[in-house]
């Protein structure tokens, strides 16, 4: 019974798969429906400010869900790309010599290794405690910070115009020079953009109960309102061939998904990205954490810290194998389950 009960605690899909039912199966595809629409422009925009291809956070979404529910302890936390974390990887292998795409997913491939093979080792080891000694202030202070450096960093899309630079003392001086330039319809779809998705979140839910729509659907519906903004903007794009006009686009995204096989590890680049990888994992797993006890305190349910760290650590793995980059718990996706 005790090895019955450890394999339990280390993978605990064994342990509420038994007990799963038709009740939970519907409620939990509701929550998938949503949290899908949601995910989707979330991670093909933190594909773009890690500077990896599009594609590779539908990638990271998969394999890293799917993974994290086999090892995770959390029933609501929903693993893939966020925003602190693309910045992080973006920063990381910003400090290599990398020319080309190959070489910059490949090293981005073995970063996601990396960061969840150290956290996979801390799991094991049961170190999760140490988790209880990182300041939270500290934490809160670094994602506020990179919020403002990924909104400055995006601030040339949303004009429009080409300003090269990694670091904000690069990017403020260029982007000043290249306002001449802006495209006044990327900035017009983009500030239109920003004011629907502000409005979805702050006034949506109120007008909806004004109207005598319930008050789990109401919030529903305004969590969801940011997805019908972007596929407004999306088919205002594509209705009047706005790329014809200078405002960039996605693209298309190739369909299928990659073949599954171990990062490329070169001795060099494992050198420059180690120390990345334990601050990504860090950050990481501390902002999951700090979801995932939200979330369970809500459920009254407990967070296995050990465990949190065998989970995310067996996903980021997986994520690296699957053509994907580091990824973390997010708050605005598990709030919906």
């Amino acid at each position: 019974m005790k090895q019955i009960g450890a394999l339990i605690r280390f993978i605990p899909i064994l342990g509420w798969l038994p007990r799963y039912n038709q009740v939970k199966l519907v409620d939990d595809l509701v929550a998938a429906v949503i949290v899908a629409i949601m995910l989707i422009p979330q991670t093909l925009a933190y594909a773009l400010v890690a500077g990896m291809p599009a594609e590779t956070g539908l990638y990271a979404s998969l394999f890293g869900l799917t993974v994290y529910c086999v090892f995770g302890s959390s029933n609501t936390l929903s693993v893939a790309p966020v925003a602190v974390v693309s910045l992080m990887t973006a920063a990381a292998l910003a400090k290599l010599e990398l020319s080309g795409v190959s070489q910059y997913t490949s090293a981005a491939f073995a970063l996601t290794f990396l960061s969840g093979a150290f956290l996979l080792v801390l799991g094991l080891l049961r170190l999760g405690f140490m988790a209880n000694f990182i300041s939270h202030p500290v934490i809160s202070a670094f994602i506020t910070a990179s919020a403002v450096i990924i909104a400055i960093s995006q601030l040339r899309h949303l004009l429009g115009v080409e300003a090269a630079g990694q670091s904000v003392l690069e990017l403020v001086p260029a982007l000043v020079f290249a306002v001449p330039e802006t495209n006044l319809i990327s900035l017009s779809l983009g500030l239109a953009s920003i004011t629907g998705i502000l409005w979805c979140k702050r006034g949506l839910a109120t007008q909806l109960l004004k109207r005598g729509v319930s008050e789990s659907l109401a919030g529903t519906l305004s969590r969801a309102g940011p997805v019908l903004v972007a596929v407004l903007a999306a088919l205002f794009a594509f209705l009047f061939r706005l790329d014809e006009r200078g405002v960039q686009l996605l693209g298309e995204v190739p369909a299928g998904l990659p073949d599954l096989q171990l990062p490329a590890f070169i001795v060099e680049q494992l050198r420059g990205l180690l120390g990345s990888a334990v601050l990504i994992a860090i950050i990481g797993f501390v902002e999951s954490v700090s979801v995932a006890q939200v979330m369970a305190a809500k459920r009254r349910e407990r967070i296995d810290l050990d465990q949190e760290l065998v989970g995310l650590g067996a996903a980021n793995m997986a994520v690296s194998a699957g053509g994907g980059f580091p990824v973390s718990g997010g708050f605005s996706r598990s709030i919906v389950n």
